[in-house]
């Protein structure tokens, strides 16, 4: 091949490249500003909500603040109510247990003093608990023995 054909043919490739190189550079501009317009768009519509996330945060905040001094303030209020209801126990105890035992005592003397028969006493839990006690133990005695070695098997 003579050295002009190659130089031809070598500047028409070279001319290949650069038009090659010059699609690529006007596709490439044309999707950068392609890229730069969503990039405006976005930054357009993420700003605002990025302020509105922040002031629903901030008032979020805020509000937890207040859920948090309510929570404290409920619990001090809880506590004086505990406290208050332990001092009025321990304060009426005594003479409440005091003014029924005078009461009782004051009704069984004017019963007697009128000649009424006194009022029975109550029953205790262990009085009423006896006769049924009294039962299961006679049930026990009273019943049938098996044979040693029966027993021996269980």
């Amino acid at each position: 091949m003579p050295a002009s054909t190659a130089a031809v043919v070598a500047a028409a490739l070279a001319a290949g490249a650069a038009l090659a190189a010059l699609v690529a550079v006007i596709v490439l501009s044309r999707r950068t500003a392609q890229l730069r317009r969503l990039v405006e768009q976005l930054q357009d519509e993420a700003v605002p909500l990025v302020h509105q996330a922040r002031v629903v945060v901030e008032h979020a905040a805020a509000e937890m603040e207040r859920v948090g001094d309510v929570l404290g303030s409920a619990e001090a209020v809880t506590a004086t109510v505990d406290s208050a209801s332990r001092l009025a126990y321990r304060a009426f105890q005594n003479p409440v247990v005091n003014v029924l035992a005078f009461g009782s005592g004051v009704g069984g003397a004017l019963r007697r003093f009128f000649g009424r028969a006194p009022r029975p006493k109550p029953a205790s839990a262990t009085a009423l608990a006896a006769p049924r006690e009294h039962r299961r133990r006679r049930a026990r005695h009273s019943a049938p023995k098996a044979p040693a070695a029966a027993r021996r098997d269980r």
